[in-house]
């Protein structure tokens, strides 16, 4: 039979805070110690003992970190994510503002009105007309039009 005691009332005490602190400060950690928590309620709530409630408290709060956290961290990452600056100028044509060196690694292009780092398979001398083929954080790889 169910018994709904002090300490199975504490675990879902422990696993309502643990979830409110994931909900405020996202990071998937805390949350599998409410899911610990509830499991350990249930333990409580059958009437075992503090030890055998602090086990699977550990049990599913380990398991799960070990299990599920690794599964929703990589789905996170599956997502498109915020778009860079730089995707949007992706097959746009600009103009050498700098001559893009290969020993120096890069030059200066205008691209839509605006002044970014470039560089090039081969040198490129001012004026030249480029088209954006690819981007490395914030240098520009660019290509003659």
């Amino acid at each position: 039979m169910l018994s709904f005691d002090t300490p199975a009332v504490l675990w879902v005490a422990v696993a309502i805070v643990s979830a409110l602190i994931e909900v405020s400060i996202p990071h998937f950690g805390v949350i599998f110690a409410s899911l610990g928590a509830v499991a350990a309620a249930i333990v409580a709530a059958l009437g075992l003992g503090t030890a055998t409630q602090l086990i699977v408290f550990v049990f599913v709060l380990v398991a799960s970190l070990l299990v599920l956290r690794p599964r929703i961290l990589a789905r996170q990452q599956q997502g498109p994510g915020v778009p860079s600056r730089t995707q949007q100028l992706l097959g746009r044509d600009g103009v050498v503002t700098h001559d893009i060196d290969q020993v120096v690694g890069a030059g200066r292009v205008n691209v839509g009105g605006e002044d970014w780092a470039a560089r090039a398979k081969l040198p490129l001398p001012t004026g030249t007309r480029i088209r954006v083929v690819g981007a490395d954080g914030i240098v520009l790889e660019v290509t003659p039009a």
